[in-house]
């Protein structure tokens, strides 16, 4: 009479061989657990369609991970079925027939599924895709990233909005920046650029700050953050038109965003080209080369300016935010992804280079026009470096018209890139984590989480956002995604073993990295990441936009919104403690042992799992 057992109870499974007397590719045991080599797991499907009626066969679970972003979809089948005491021998036999043809028609369907995945029609347009941006949720990291992306769809698009709205501006013979005559206008409103006589004091304002501030943001409406006042319906309708052309660029996957990234990644770069040739032709450009070739060595010493650099080149580059996990989930296993690593970053870094004699070529003409040097004219950071001073400088050129609505509609286009990748990490995050619930309903899923993030920004369309986006883009983004970046780098090196990572990036590619990788990844870079994020906690910046000076208590807001992402982690490792079988000391070593690609604990197949 053998034990009855439960579909709940979990056993090693068996095999017939052990180590010693194993051939390549079959399956051994060790240890009491089945030692199977990966490339064996469509023999599993056909085995398990076999019927084994003797004693002591089992049908064996499947568990099919995708490989690359390390979510898994468990196949609900269990075929531990034993006698019973009392059952017939044909019963058994008719159910033990029955649970094992079930658990290989059911493997096979979840095999057919990871085959039929939806991959890149052309290795181009995965490295557009990228370029133009320049997730698993089976872990708490996971659950941040998605928060993340949330919160940077939220007030990123809105800056989008105000791109958008510039470029439904410019599409008038005379650009509405330009002149004092406007009903926004004020009595401190002074043009620089007027043939007649006027005197600059301290109160005066340019016609393009008070077209930014008054006409789009409408900030004179709002005291602050404790009274945001009312929503601009301009901004709304902006919007509302931005996250629709996003939901039709991304409902259908990767091959209609792939399509789409055609446009939106390569027109900047013309437009880019265009710029820059005619800011060099510019009087007083060279100036303004000077300024941004010279370095300020003193600055070096600041830790805002590092802490400052890791949050643009994270934001740029995209770690931490899971669209590279979500991109490459769509990729071959054997794609070569150090190749690609390397075309993005330095496509992405000369980008950046070649952008910055875009901006001050013409800021060297701004200062020339007004006889001040370069420096003062670059004081303004962030949005009003483009909507301010480089609104302006193309105002008062020739041909103004046209040089706005390109430039715009360029920083429409580069926006449109980034919500494209951001979503898509949250996307491909939730349908490879439940798959029978939104698989087969990607378009409603993904229509759902553009109505969330239209909802999620309301509150920066009001006449106070731009105060909002300030926060979110200080608090939401910088400490938040190093944290995230940091957990991954010591999750990888660390626990999940650096030896072993290597050797899975040799299997996909042929060759291990070397020495220098390996440094970085357990050392230099965790290191790094942690001296960035703990400046940045020690030394909160002071947050001021326009004359407005956030309160002391915004800093706390700024330290929850920044923590309501991170807080998943903490959350999910008790979770996993919880719901861990065995003493506290075994369910810790548990927690942090990784699975590996050929062990099948408790009968589950782990493909690469990572």
């Amino acid at each position: 009479m053998e034990k009855k057992t439960t579909g709940n109870e979990k056993e090693p499974l068996t095999s017939k061989k052990d180590v010693s007397d194993c051939s390549k590719g079959e399956d051994c045991k060790e240890n009491g657990l089945l030692v199977r080599n990966p490339k064996s797991a469509l023999r599993l499907v056909e085995d398990a369609n076999k019927v084994h009626p003797s004693q002591g066969d089992k049908g064996e679970a499947a568990q099919i991970s995708n490989g690359f972003s390390g979510v898994q979809s468990s196949v609900p089948c269990n075929g531990e079925v034993e006698d019973a005491q009392g059952m017939a021998p044909a019963a058994t036999t008719t159910t033990t027939t029955t649970t094992s043809t079930t658990c290989g028609a059911e493997a096979q369907q979840q095999l057919m599924e990871l085959e039929d995945r939806e991959t890149w029609s052309k290795k181009i347009d995965f490295l557009l895709s990228v370029i133009g941006y320049a997730v698993d949720l089976g872990n708490g990291i996971g659950y941040a990233i998605c928060i993340i992306d949330l919160y940077v769809a939220s007030y990123y698009n809105t800056i989008m909005a105000w791109a958008f709205y510039y470029l439904i501006s410019s599409f008038t013979a005379e650009l509405p920046w330009t002149s004092c005559t406007n009903p926004w206008n004020t009595a401190n409103c002074t043009n620089y650029f007027s043939k007649d006589n006027v005197s600059w004091s301290l109160h005066s304002i340019s016609p393009a700050e008070e077209f930014y501030t008054r006409q789009v943001l409408q900030v004179h409406r709002s005291n602050g953050l404790d009274d945001l006042g009312g929503i601009s319906w301009q901004l709304t309708l902006c919007l509302l038109l931005i996250f629709t052309i996003v939901y039709f660029s991304i409902w259908k996957g990767v091959k209609t965003s792939g399509k789409v990234v055609w446009v939106t990644a390569t027109f900047p770069y013309i437009i880019l080209f265009i710029l820059l040739v005619r800011g060099a032709t510019l009087p007083g450009a060279w100036r303004g080369v000077l300024y941004y070739l010279k370095p300020d060595w003193q600055k070096l010493l600041a830790t805002e300016v590092w802490v400052d650099a890791a949050a643009q080149i994270f934001f740029s580059l995209g770690p931490g935010f899971g669209v590279l996990l979500a991109y490459s989930s769509y990729n071959k296993f054997h794609n070569n992804c150090y190749q690609d690593a390397l075309v993005t970053s330095t496509v992405n870094c000369l980008t950046s280079f070649v952008s910055g004699f875009v901006i001050f070529t013409v800021l060297g003409y701004m200062a020339e026009m007004r006889n001040e040097a370069v420096s003062e004219v670059a004081k303004d950071t962030g949005p009003s470096l483009l909507f301010i001073t480089y609104a302006e400088a193309i105002a008062n050129m020739p041909a103004s018209t046209f040089f706005a609505i390109i430039f715009f509609l360029m920083l429409l286009t580069l926006g449109l890139d980034s919500t494209f990748a951001g979503l898509e990490g949250v996307i491909t995050g939730v349908l490879d984590e439940f798959p029978h619930v939104w698989g087969k309903r990607r378009e409603l899923f993904v229509l759902g989480l553009t109505i969330v993030c239209f909802l999620g920004s309301l509150a920066t369309l009001t006449f106070g956002g731009a105060y909002v986006v300030k926060l979110f883009e200080e608090y939401a983004t910088g400490p938040a995604v190093l944290t995230v970046v940091f957990l991954e780098a010591v999750a990888v090196s660390w626990f999940y073993g650096i030896t072993q990572f290597c050797n899975d990036v040799k299997e996909m590619l042929g060759s291990a990295p070397g020495w220098y990788w390996r440094v970085c990844w357990v050392a230099i870079s965790p290191l790094f990441l942690l001296f960035v994020t703990c400046s940045f906690l020690s030394n909160p910046p002071e947050l001021k936009l326009f004359d407005y000076y956030y309160p002391y208590w915004t800093t706390v807001v700024g330290y929850c919104i920044g923590t309501s992402s991170i807080i998943f982690i903490p959350i999910y490792m008790v979770y996993r403690l919880v719901i861990t079988p065995g003493t506290l000391k075994e369910r810790i070593l548990k927690s942090i042992t990784p699975e590996t690609a050929t062990e099948i604990p408790f009968g589950d197949i782990r493909m690469n799992a990572v």
